[in-house]
């Protein structure tokens, strides 16, 4: 069967952190975690570097494993999940930085690793991961001798401009970091957007990088071309797929496609996308499946050769939309059988 191509657009990711990074004064990361948001994190990371940029952040150690043999040894590696039971060898071998969410963590990196460099993530509302202002006032004067790298906090309704939880957070950080020396963040691409009072010293963009909202003008990064396996003509009153739950109204002409759910596209999206034919809207009808799914190509002068799913015409979010989930969750579905292209200058 053939393969489907994802073609993953790193000049567009660059110019998306450019134009982020031109809306602060602070510095600019970039989070690479989930492999890159599912466009390979050794990929993203270098073609960032090209242009700077020297700290990501990851999720989980092993993640920070896997990117510090991509990068090298140059650029920092923060860990958002910190210092976890078992982490300890990998995070001193692969000069990670951990940012460290509990007293728990705090002893077990202190006792084990007292040299080596670490981030302290407070929580000031969502209730996730960071220590609780009880907990930072019990530690603080203790771990700030220690002279962390950051100390970090994280917006929980960030994509909402107009949400009084996010200046709620802002004031829980500035109460519980005001006057400390340390460098401070609080931004990813949300709260970037929010303004200058939000950016502190160092933000983290992850999302916005990969053309996602809430980054209105992000430059499209993913392309998803899918080959057409199959054109057959459906006569009116003729079903197509699994339980019948298309039929069609008119004669027509159906291509069946060469992706599926098992290649991240997520089957609850159903008729509510569409793919393109050149400049023609094709609707998905019927089931998605697992690895075919049906389009109606009637209104496409020629039978097409391939379908664009993702690209100029229709963004992550707008599929998104459709399966009634979020652009994270389509980027990080995207299946390991696409072949990837990646397009730089």
């Amino acid at each position: 069967m053939a393969t489907a191509t994802l073609t993953i657009d790193l000049d567009a990711l660059i110019s998306n952190w450019r134009a982020l990074d031109a809306l602060t004064e602070a510095q600019t990361a970039a989070v690479v975690k989930a492999d890159g948001y599912g466009l390979g994190a050794d990929r993203v990371a270098r073609a960032l570097m090209r242009v700077g940029v020297n700290r990501f952040f990851v999720a989980v150690a092993e993640e920070g494993a896997a990117l510090r043999q991509a990068v090298g040894p140059k650029p920092e590696i923060n860990v958002f999940g910190g210092h976890m039971a078992g982490d300890t060898d990998m995070i001193s071998d692969m000069m990670l930085t951990p940012m460290l969410n509990s007293v728990n963590q705090i002893v077990r990196h202190f006792e084990a690793l007292p040299n080596h460099p670490f981030g302290v993530q407070l929580d000031t509302g969502m209730n996730r991961l960071g220590l609780e202002e009880a907990e930072w006032a019990a530690v603080a004067q203790t771990v700030l001798t220690r002279s962390p790298t950051l100390v970090m906090s994280h917006l929980a309704c960030a994509d909402e401009p107009e949400h009084p939880m996010n200046p709620q957070q802002l004031a829980t950080f500035k109460r519980l970091t005001d006057g400390i020396s340390v460098p401070r963040s609080l931004a990813a691409t949300g709260g970037i957007l929010l303004g200058s009072g939000y950016h502190f010293d160092l933000t983290r963009p992850g999302v916005g990088l990969y053309g996602g909202m809430p980054f209105v003008e992000a430059a499209p990064v993913t392309g998803l071309s899918i080959p057409v396996v199959q054109v057959r003509e459906v006569a009116a009153g003729e079903s197509v797929g699994y339980s019948n739950t298309w039929i069609a109204e008119r004669d027509s002409r159906v291509a069946t496609i060469s992706a599926g759910y098992a290649d991240g596209l997520i089957r609850a999206m159903g008729s509510n996308v569409s793919v393109f034919a050149d400049e023609i809207r094709c609707p998905v009808i019927g089931r998605v499946s697992m690895d075919l799914i049906t389009v109606d190509v009637t209104d496409v002068e020629q039978d097409p050769k391939s379908v664009e799913l993702l690209g100029l015409h229709q963004s992550v979010d707008t599929v998104a939309e459709a399966a009634g989930t979020i652009g994270y969750e389509i980027l990080t579905s995207l299946g390991a059988r696409y072949y990837r292209r990646y397009k730089s200058a």
